[in-house]
């Protein structure tokens, strides 16, 4: 397939995704209703599973490839985007999805992760973010809040955590988006990454029942966290509240400052209260979004930047027809290139 030719779509269902493996995680685990939204995300992209893999690391979320009925890959802890760059290189029509966690991606991984969204890899990447070292028994992990308790700092943790979003922005990610493992707002947030064109990065906050229970209820409670939340749209307000009596303004101190602040929009006159409309491609608003900092402010979710450059793919690709152009394959010419010898006698002579 040429770089011209659409992959086409098909139609497909939710069972179409589904394998016939059990389903392994604790109950109550917020990947189950992460595992659903991808498989219901995934006919209404016209996906197909002979076109589409799915790799992982290692942690609770790596399990996900068995669970999608298409290609996938478990491979080791920390390395899934060394293994998905391989794959899109090796075949660039695939849709490459990484499945990866809080400390799979950014601890041993961390590297790994940068580097994938600095060269701008054509994939998809879902960090699911806990909080917590499920898969090991609740260590603390890279994301855990100051002061967690665990195995590991059973005082409580002294580490200030790392931000997975400012992360992304930091390595030059040209998508960045929040969601959480129940939202209903999910799946907008995987098509939007899917359209994008590069490296799309989506946090998920996912509750481990078992070793983090309800650390993200403040916001992400089935019921009343409605004012928590900040959902981001393109070219709209930045409102929110059940009645989007709240909204974000920003604060020009002088010519080099801009400050975020929390304001009450009345009557619904978000221009008089000097909202700001969000701009997706403004990576100056996104670095403010991505360390907004939740409880004087809401919860930032969303696509919070998207800004497409070349692929990764495409640009090795573009070098390899550079350098076949106008040649012909001569493997015994390309092996008598340079300094040759021709060894010549019969075995056991000593000439």
């Amino acid at each position: 397939m040429n770089d011209m030719t659409p992959i086409s779509k098909v139609q497909t269902t939710l069972k179409d995704w589904e394998t016939d493996q059990e389903v392994r995680w604790c109950p109550g685990c917020g990947d189950y209703a992460i595992l659903k939204a991808v498989q219901r995300t995934l006919p209404e992209l016209g996906a197909d599973p002979s076109n589409t893999v799915f790799v992982s690391g290692i942690g609770c979320s790596s399990r996900f490839p068995y669970y999608i009925e298409s290609y996938g890959f478990h491979t080791i802890h920390g390395r899934a985007p060394a293994v998905a760059t391989g794959i899109k290189l090796a075949n660039p029509d695939l849709d490459v999805w990484l499945v990866t966690g809080d400390g799979d991606g950014m601890s041993i991984g961390g590297n790994h992760t940068m580097h994938l969204l600095r060269r701008n890899l054509n994939c998809q990447i879902m960090l699911f973010n806990n909080e917590i070292y499920g898969l090991t028994k609740g260590q603390y992990s890279p994301t855990s809040r100051e002061g967690t308790s665990s195995p590991s700092t059973p005082m409580g943790s002294v580490d200030h955590p790392a931000l997975p979003c400012a992360f992304a922005l930091g390595s030059g990610a040209r998508f960045i988006a929040r969601g959480f493992d129940v939202s209903k707002e999910l799946p907008s947030v995987l098509k939007a990454a899917h359209a994008h064109k590069g490296a799309a990065f989506i946090e998920i906050f996912q509750n481990c029942i078992v070793y983090n229970k309800d650390r993200f209820d403040d916001f992400a409670a089935p019921k009343g966290a409605e004012q928590s939340q900040l959902w981001l749209k393109d070219g709209e307000p930045m409102l929110f509240g059940s009645e989007k009596s709240g909204g974000i303004k920003g604060i020009a101190l002088d010519l080099e400052t801009l400050m975020l602040k929390v304001v009450d929009v009345v009557d619904g006159d978000w221009q008089g209260a000097g909202v700001i409309v969000h701009n997706v491609r403004n990576k100056a608003i996104a670095h403010m979004l991505v360390e907004m900092p939740f409880g004087p402010f809401p919860m930032a979710l969303g696509v919070l930047y998207d800004d497409p450059r070349p692929t990764y793919e495409d640009a090795v690709l573009g070098q390899d027809r550079q350098a076949r152009e106008g040649k012909a394959a001569d493997l015994g010419k390309l092996l008598a290139k340079g300094q040759t010898w021709t060894v010549s006698g019969t075995a056991g002579d000593p000439a």
